[in-house]
């Protein structure tokens, strides 16, 4: 009796060209922004100054690989600066109370594993929107902090636990961890099977699942690595620091989606790449730290965010209307 042939995959669609544009775009307003805030301010372009743009940058674009995933599926996961919250205060609870470093680290990481399952199983089989979802979660993970921390800082901690404060033949640690995920996110997305049915269900649910392809699990799998990608940018924003604050990651959501959807990963799924979502996480870190630099009110930088959010989500939706 012969075994029925295993269904075939729908092919990687290539770069679309305004994706392309996009980094390009990227990259050209990363370096015009350099330039224009180093001829007001030259302290600007001190190694000391762009290396820790570079760090900052780097737990950013580790969640922001994440978010390429959900993003990139259909899905959206707004709680994740609750979950780095969290993340972060277990890792330090742990370890100031004389846990192994690294295995405080590791149970940031599972941690965020399981707050991302949660995520993924209320969406994938309770069929609850994404967006109603982690809406919920932020709130809940938030509350929770609060209330158990009751507002204290977390501080005393052991200096092996400062991670990010350190270096490796020059370059800082969270940056070696950020070039590593975004490879790896990066090949995972375009040679693994999974990879590309991230871009199929995210294209066409529908027609993925017609070509062999299970939705849910696909919708499951990416709110699972999200959650383990937070769990680690939640390791290296704590070990930045020597204390950790008890609304640590407030408002770390906006710019992770923020560095996402510039970065060209269509709102609507289907399309991006972690290339852009990194490039695009730099840009809101440059902007971030040019506002000081410009003694410009920090205000702006939300602002700025949510602009660039609602530009970047019209041309894309000009875009497909173009196409169809």
């Amino acid at each position: 009796m012969s075994t029925p042939a295993a269904p075939t995959l729908p092919p990687l669609p290539r770069p679309r060209r305004w994706v392309v544009q996009q980094e390009s775009v990227l990259v050209a307003a990363i370096l015009a922004l350099t330039l224009c805030v180093s001829l007001v301010n030259p302290d600007f372009l001190n190694t000391s100054n762009l290396l820790d743009i570079a760090v900052n940058t780097a737990y950013i674009a580790v969640a922001a690989a994440g978010m390429t995933m959900v993003i990139v599926s259909g899905n959206i996961d707004i709680s994740v600066g609750s979950m780095l919250g969290v993340c972060a205060t277990i890792a330090g609870e742990l370890a100031r109370n004389d846990v192994p470093v690294p295995l405080a680290f590791a149970a940031a990481v599972i941690a965020g594993g399981i707050m991302g399952a949660v995520n993924g199983a209320l969406v994938a089989y309770a069929r609850i929107p994404a967006i109603v979802v982690t809406l919920g979660m932020l709130s809940i993970l938030r509350g929770g902090l609060i209330l158990v921390t009751q507002g204290r800082w977390i501080e005393s901690l052991p200096q092996a636990f400062f991670f990010s404060q350190r270096s490796t033949l020059g370059i800082p640690n969270p940056v070696w961890v950020m070039v590593i995920v975004a490879l790896l996110v990066w090949f995972f997305m375009r040679y693994h099977r999974l990879g590309r049915a991230i871009y199929a269900v995210g294209g066409n649910a529908e027609a993925a699942r017609l070509a062999g392809i299970n939705p849910r699990q696909v919708h499951f799998f990416v709110f699972v690595v999200n959650g383990l990608l937070v769990g680690l940018a939640a390791v290296l924003y704590a070990s930045k620091f020597t204390a950790i604050q008890s609304n640590a990651g407030q408002g770390f959501e906006l710019a992770v989606i923020s560095g996402t959807v510039v970065g060209g990963v269509s709102i609507l799924g289907g399309t991006g790449t972690v290339l852009g979502a990194v490039l695009g996480s730099l840009l809101i870190s440059q902007i971030g730290t040019a506002a000081v630099f410009l003694k410009v009110s920090p205000f702006w930088l939300q602002a700025v965010q949510g602009g660039l959010i609602l530009l970047t989500v019209l041309v894309d939706v000009l875009r497909r209307r173009r196409m169809t």
